[in-house]
């Protein structure tokens, strides 16, 4: 029975003993430089999400992978810099 005990509390133990470690993301700097006008619905929401209104507006973001594949299915409208 105290083995038992002895295990439960090394891996609770275990749980307390976890380190995070932050990973330090790039920042991007989206600039739309087309109009949306004749793109798809599909592109038109990708732009507005990436939080981009008219042409020659800007946003920063992190470069996630959910963000990066946003920019590459709209690569042909916007601009993109690394920070």
């Amino acid at each position: 029975m105290q083995k038992l005990l002895q295990s439960r509390e090394v891996f609770q133990s275990k749980k307390f003993l976890t380190v995070k470690i932050f990973i330090k993301m790039e920042k991007i700097k989206v600039t739309l430089i087309r109009s949306i006008i004749g793109a798809s619905k599909r592109q038109k929401r990708t732009v507005q999400a990436l939080g981009l209104r008219k042409i020659n507006s800007s946003s920063e973001h992190t470069a996630s992978p959910q963000v990066l594949g946003m920019v590459n299915k709209v690569n042909h409208l916007i601009k993109v810099e690394n920070i």
